[in-house]
C-alpha cells in the first residue's frame, strides 16, 4: 500500500508496453516478471515455438537485439480475468549482428494472475510494409 492508498495493478495495455519496452531494453529482470511461467511465444520470423526461458537466454546473450520495436496499432479485449490483444508491430534490430526489420501482426494473450497480468501467449505473423497498412 501506498500513503494513497492500495496500488493499482497496470492495464494489460500498459504491461504490453512495457514488455515492447523491455524487449528493447534487453530487460531480462523485466521481462522475468512479465511473461508468465509457462510463456510460449511463436516467432515472428520463423514460427518456431520460443518458451520464457529460451526466450530470456537468447536476450541475455546478446543474440537478439531489438534497436526499435513501434506499436502502430492495436485493440484490447477483456473476456473476465484474461485479455487478448491484437496489433501492428514495425521492429528493427539484429540477430547476430546482422540487422533486420519486420512488419508484423500480433495476438498477445495475458493471464490476471490476481497480483498484475501476466503474458501468457504470443504470436506474430509478418507481413510486408504495404500490407500491414491495408
Amino acid at each position: 500500500m501506498t500513503q494513497n492508498g492500495p496500488v493499482s495493478k497496470q492495464s494489460p495495455e500498459a504491461v504490453e508496453q512495457a514488455f515492447f519496452t523491455a524487449l528493447v531494453e534487453a530487460d531480462v529482470a523485466a521481462l522475468g516478471q512479465i511473461l508468465a511461467d509457462d510463456f510460449l511465444l511463436i516467432d515472428v520470423m520463423t514460427g518456431s515455438e520460443v518458451t520464457k526461458s529460451a526466450l530470456l537466454d537468447v536476450l541475455r546473450s546478446g543474440h537478439v537485439l531489438f534497436d526499435q520495436i513501434e506499436r502502430v496499432e492495436y485493440l484490447v479485449r477483456l473476456y473476465g480475468t484474461t485479455a487478448v490483444i491484437t496489433g501492428r508491430t514495425e521492429m528493427h534490430g539484429r540477430f547476430d549482428m546482422q540487422p533486420f526489420q519486420a512488419s508484423s501482426r500480433y495476438t498477445h494473450v495475458f493471464v490476471d494472475d490476481g497480483l498484475q497480468w501476466r503474458m501468457v501467449s504470443a504470436q506474430g505473423t509478418q507481413t510486408s510494409a504495404s500490407a500491414a497498412r491495408a
